[in-house]
């Protein structure tokens, strides 16, 4: 069983773009939740984050693992590709 990818995304954030399309060049289904304007959202998420509220943040089977940067660099490390296909 695939992963539940979730991520937190601004909707004209470069950064948010960048992510999605790595998640996508890797095939797997993620749910988005676009919370432009949204201050509660964006509250929870943070809190949910550890406190990170810049966009975006990604959660791998509700495991908080950062922002774009950070899910680039787990790829290039080898080991997005695991974590995207354990099971949930």
């Amino acid at each position: 069983m695939a992963a539940k990818i979730e991520i937190y995304t601004w909707s004209a954030c470069p950064f948010c773009i960048r992510a999605k399309r790595l998640l996508d060049s890797k095939g797997v289904d993620y749910t988005e939740y676009c919370i432009d304007g949204d201050h509660e959202a964006r509250e929870a998420m943070t809190d949910r984050a550890n406190g990170s509220s810049s966009l975006p943040q990604i959660f791998i089977d509700d495991q908080h693992i950062g922002g774009c940067d950070d899910i680039h660099a787990l790829d290039r490390q080898g080991e997005l590709e695991p974590m995207l296909s354990q099971a949930a």
